[in-house]
């Protein structure tokens, strides 16, 4: 239970919240009742604490677009002493030599692409999704507004945004780093003799834990421990035709994921966004080659 290492988190009815029920997006945590600002780590952390859960956990899954970062942050605090990104940087990004950052060094701003906010004109998808997005009082509306601020994507280009560890949207690197990193995951856990996550681990990012239509997405979703995975009926599939496929769509169309089945590590990234909470088009063309090549 998530209260075994986090006492506090245990109030309003979240005494028995898994893991693995927090990691697949079941909790019942998406939104906020109390306002309080994105960037106040604390009050964010204890508002999630007094927050009664939105629906009774593990009856259903809801993508947690900002606090899930919040939460896994939390959780490595109290089991590891160390936040999410410092953890991130001592046992992956150092050793895996990965150009990915939680909370950007000031000497790396130079390297950095701006971010352009979608474009207006083609009609965003799911369209059930995105009207609910811009109605108050909706879930949806809730979920990408709590905790609130940084809602403009401009706001990533300013240099004091991009240095916060924000592990919910604040990761900034490029898609090499990221295939690196799926390519080790697509590896067993294992790359250059250095054993990262065990096969029991790996089996837990690979197991779908979640599945059916999304309570904020409001189309079929699957999350495995901390992944997305494809659906059984997905209107078309995001991570290639096998089954042990694990990863995740990013704002705007970015797309990533490993595939143990083929041995193949894929990501896609760039600073023109669209209005999509999927992989775009491009990207899933690009999936699409790769796998006709083998």
């Amino acid at each position: 239970m998530v209260a075994e290492f986090w006492p506090e988190f245990g109030q309003s009815g979240k005494d028995n919240i898994t893991f693995g029920q927090l990691l697949s997006h079941q909790a019942g945590l998406c939104a906020l009742d109390q306002r309080v600002d994105v960037l106040d780590y604390d009050g964010v952390i204890r508002a999630l604490e007094t927050q009664a859960p939105l629906w009774p956990p593990a009856t259903g899954h809801g993508y947690h677009a900002r606090t899930f970062g919040f939460l896994l942050d939390e959780v490595t605090r109290r089991i590891t002493g160390k936040t999410l990104s410092d953890y991130w940087q001592e046992n992956f990004a150092t050793p895996l030599e990965l150009d990915f950052w939680i909370g950007l060094p000031e000497k790396e701003n130079s390297r950095v692409a701006t971010i352009y906010a979608a474009k207006s004109g083609k009609s965003p998808d799911p369209a059930e999704f995105y009207r609910d997005l811009v109605t108050p009082g909706t879930l949806a509306r809730q979920t990408f507004t709590s905790p609130y601020g940084l809602n403009v994507i401009s706001k990533m280009n300013d240099p004091q945004i991009r240095a916060i560890p924000n592990v919910s949207f604040g990761g900034i690197g490029n898609a090499s780093a990221l295939a690196k990193f799926y390519s080790m995951l697509a590896n067993g856990g294992e790359i250059n003799g250095r054993i990262f996550f065990s096969p029991e681990t790996i089996e837990r990012m690979r197991t779908t834990l979640s599945e059916g239509v999304d309570r904020v997405f409001q189309i079929p979703t699957a999350f495995s421990a901390g992944f997305m995975k494809d659906a059984r009926h997905p209107a078309r599939r995001l991570f290639g035709p096998s089954a042990t496929s694990f990863g995740h769509p990013g704002a705007g169309g970015s797309h990533a994921f490993a595939d143990p089945e083929n041995k193949i590590a894929f990501a896609y990234v760039m600073n023109q966004m669209e209005q999509s909470v999927l992989p775009n088009e491009k990207s899933l063309r690009l999936v699409d080659a790769i796998y006709d090549l083998l």
